[in-house]
C-alpha cells in the first residue's frame, strides 16, 4: 500500500510537478522525509517513516505558499542538491566529501535556476524528482543495479518535462 502511494505521488510529480507547484515543494519534503526518517530514527516501522515525510511534505507546501520567494530558492538549492547526490550515489561515488561538494554545486545550480528561470526548473526539477520517486520504488521490488535505476530515472524525466512542457505551453496558448 506504502509502495503504491510513493509511485502515485512520483507519477504526479512527474506530469504535473509545473502546474500544482505545491505538490512538487511536498514531494520533495516526502523525499527528504523518505531518507532522513530511517535516519534519524533507526528502529521505526515504515508506517511511522512515511507518517514523518508526509509532515514535512505538509510543512514544506504551505511554507511554499506563504513564502514563496524565499522558499523558491531553497527548495531549488534542496532539490537540485539531493538529486546530483542520488544520481551520483546510483553510480556507486559515495565519498562523503565528493557528495557534500556535489550537492552544494547542484544545489546553488538548482537555487539560480529555479529563481531565473522558474517554469522550466520547476518542469525539470519536478520530473527528476517524480521520476526518482517512482525508481526509488521500483528498486525495492525489482532489486535493479544503480545504473540501470539512473538511467530509468533519466528516461522518466524526460517524459515527464516533455509532457509538462506540452501542458505548460497549450495553457499559455489558450485564450
Amino acid at each position: 500500500m506504502l509502495l503504491i502511494g510513493r509511485v502515485l505521488v512520483g507519477l504526479l510529480l512527474l506530469v504535473l510537478g509545473r502546474r500544482l507547484y505545491w505538490l512538487f515543494v511536498a514531494g520533495v519534503g516526502f523525499l527528504y522525509g523518505l531518507k532522513l526518517a530511517p535516519l534519524l530514527m533507526p528502529e521505526q516501522s515504515e508506517t511511522v517513516i512515511v507518517i514523518v515525510a508526509l509532515v514535512l511534505a505538509l510543512v514544506g507546501a504551505l511554507v511554499a505558499v506563504v513564502a514563496t520567494k524565499v522558499f523558491l530558492g531553497v527548495i531549488g538549492f534542496v532539490a537540485g542538491g539531493g538529486i546530483a547526490v542520488l544520481l551520483l550515489g546510483n553510480l556507486g561515488i559515495d565519498s562523503g566529501v565528493v557528495a557534500l561538494a556535489v550537492f552544494l554545486i547542484a544545489g546553488l545550480i538548482g537555487a539560480v535556476l529555479l529563481l531565473v528561470l522558474f517554469d522550466w526548473t520547476l518542469i525539470v526539477l519536478s520530473s527528476l524528482a517524480g521520476a526518482s520517486l517512482i525508481v526509488m520504488s521500483a528498486e525495492r521490488l525489482l532489486q535493479m543495479p544503480p545504473i540501470a535505476g539512473t538511467v530509468i530515472v533519466l528516461v522518466l524525466a524526460a517524459i515527464g518535462a516533455l509532457i509538462q512542457a506540452g501542458l505548460w505551453r497549450r495553457r499559455r496558448s489558450s485564450p
